[in-house]
């Protein structure tokens, strides 16, 4: 529906730098001919000068450059906003900077930030700035299905995240990968409407490292 809107603005963006165009330089051609028909006694001719027509065919160029501008700005002032799942598979490609044993420290801190930040976004949970505990202990009360299959593991991943957090605990890069993938899998899984009931089935997708 959107595209087939955008075309029809095109279309008429278009057919009215057309029109704008032609009207000036059929009025510039009937301004610029000599009628060298004799028969009639006719009043004085107008004379224009030579650079009439060039200057109407710009001053038309103008107007259907400006009409498509126009057009062009109104097309892109709307930007759907980017779900929440768009946004932390976004920001788990971005983290591959910081994969180097190194910055284990600083890698696991925005691991767990994305997941966390996720989470409060695509199922309104207080997720960010309380303790594992807390948002674990919060998450058995919760009625969300989806969140209620990666419980488990999403304690084990939380708590590997603060173990190197907390407790300076190093991790290789293949471990960082590992929670990497971890955190896009529950994401992508988590992202998909619900199941019904009866066809949900008990499993994980946060792999412990």
């Amino acid at each position: 529906m959107t595209r087939r809107c955008s075309n029809s603005r095109n279309t008429r963006a278009w057919a009215a730098a057309a029109a704008a165009l032609g009207t000036i330089i059929a009025v510039a051609a009937q301004a610029l001919s000599i009628d060298e028909d004799i028969r009639d006694i006719r009043g004085p001719k107008r004379v224009f000068a030579d650079w009439a027509l060039p200057v109407a065919i710009a001053a038309a160029l103008l107007i259907a450059a400006l009409i498509y501008g126009l057009w062009r700005r109104r097309r892109n002032r709307y930007v759907a906003p980017l779900l929440p799942f768009e946004i932390a598979l976004q920001r788990l490609e971005a983290i591959r900077a910081l994969m180097q044993p190194a910055r284990a420290r600083e890698f696991s801190t925005a691991v767990s930030d994305i997941v966390r930040g996720y989470i409060e976004q695509r199922f309104e949970v207080t997720a960010t700035r309380r303790t594992t505990e807390e948002f674990l202990r919060d998450l058995l009360q919760s009625s969300n299905a989806s969140l209620a299959r990666h419980q488990g593991l999403l304690g084990d991943f939380l708590y590997q995240c603060d173990a190197v957090k907390f407790a300076a605990l190093s991790l290789t890069l293949q471990s960082m990968e590992t929670l990497r993938q971890s955190a896009r899998t529950f994401v992508i899984e988590t992202a998909k409407p619900e199941p019904p009931i009866a066809a949900q089935e008990n499993h994980d997708s946060l792999p412990a490292t």
